[in-house]
């Protein structure tokens, strides 16, 4: 499975960076294929080993912010592994062709 996510905290301002990199963080130690972008933090792998990545990352924020917000898509493909990677390849090839 590919869950995309994003973890926002509130009533700390405007400057969340530092926030995000501390569940960002979360994520790249957890060894799991992941990806970062503007907008968005997508990992892959087995449903309870994602779900407990998506859950620490909100805890290390939570830890520091009187609330949080959290956006998560879920695509849950059974058999599908390499996602991140393929579903992006397929979609280039198209665009070359």
């Amino acid at each position: 499975m590919i869950v995309a996510f994003s973890v926002t905290p509130l009533g700390v301002g405007e400057d969340v960076g530092e926030y995000v990199a501390d569940a960002v963080r979360v994520v790249r130690e957890s060894g799991l294929p992941n990806r970062t972008d503007a907008m968005f933090t997508s990992i892959e792998g087995e449903w309870d080993e994602v779900m407990d990545v998506v859950k620490r990352a909100v805890a290390v924020v939570e830890e520091r912010a009187p609330r949080v917000s959290v956006v998560l898509k879920a695509d849950i493909r059974p058999g599908v592994t390499d996602g991140l990677t393929s579903k992006v390849e397929t979609v280039e090839r198209h665009l070359s062709a």
